[in-house]
């Protein structure tokens, strides 16, 4: 069983870090007491493996001594459990623009002090947290994919998998709005003015031959299979989970089918 615990500075994407880890498999436990972790990883390791990959994310919203937090790991680390603390932090100016991009309150400027205070105050809060951690990562210049894509390196995920959905439409309708690529196959022949494939669909076989074997297609083919074996590694890499692709002709039914 492995137990990750989330923590750092307010703004620096542990919430982004937790929705990511989550796409990796892992349980997300949000904002839970740190003396309530031992007894929920307890719970989990005696579930039999339902479990095997949990996270908590634990910040300032808890209210209590940070203290608290590195005895919860001590104590589950002396169970036999594997635990790793990971923290989050980003320089404060950016932290300050992803508040003022959110237009949400940082948690300790209830007393009326500037965010830039705020964020002082935690970090020499937090301290004693970042100095126990396993991991540190800055996530000042991270998109949320390039987030996610080294969240799941670090912790061994690699890169996660890249789920492919092709499609084909006819450009008389418009552009799939979900498409992220789009193939526009309108060179190919033509099986619509062909009689006898007039009124068949790309699913027929007759009308994938007459289409497949034409000298263009295979030119094309040629050239566009190597583009995408480039290209899916490196969607990979940034993160991505989801990827559209959508080949399109003039109706539809014979040759993006």
């Amino acid at each position: 069983m492995e137990i990750l615990i989330i923590s750092g500075l307010s703004g620096a994407g542990k919430s982004r870090a937790a929705i990511c880890l989550e796409d990796g498999g892992y349980y997300i436990v949000d904002n839970l007491p740190a003396e309530m972790m031992v007894k929920f990883a307890e719970f989990c390791e005696a579930a039999g493996g339902r479990y095997d990959r949990l996270a908590f994310v634990y910040d300032v919203r808890a209210g209590e001594p940070f203290q608290r937090l590195t005895e919860a790991v001590d104590e589950i680390r002396a169970k036999g459990l594997r635990c790793r603390l990971l923290f989050l932090e980003a320089d404060t100016k950016t932290i300050i623009n992803r508040y003022k991009e959110t237009r949400r309150s940082h948690p300790l400027c209830g007393d009326g002090c500037s965010i830039e205070d705020a964020v002082a105050r935690e970090r020499a809060m937090l301290e004693p947290v970042r100095s126990r951690a396993d991991l540190v990562l800055d996530t000042s210049t991270f998109s949320t994919a390039k987030l996610r894509s080294t969240l799941l390196t670090m912790l061994g995920g690699g890169a996660g998998a890249l789920h492919v959905t092709v499609l084909s439409f006819g450009f008389k309708n418009g552009l799939p709005p979900e498409a992220d690529l789009v193939w526009d196959v309108r060179f190919l022949p033509n099986p619509y003015y062909v009689p006898e494939l007039k009124g068949k669909t790309g699913l027929d076989e007759p009308v994938r031959d007459y289409v497949m074997n034409a000298g263009v297609t295979e030119e094309f083919w040629a050239k566009l299979t190597p583009v995408v074996d480039f290209l899916l590694p490196q969607y990979r890499q940034e993160g991505r989970t989801e990827l559209v692709v959508a080949v399109g002709c003039t109706g539809g039914r014979h040759r993006s089918v």
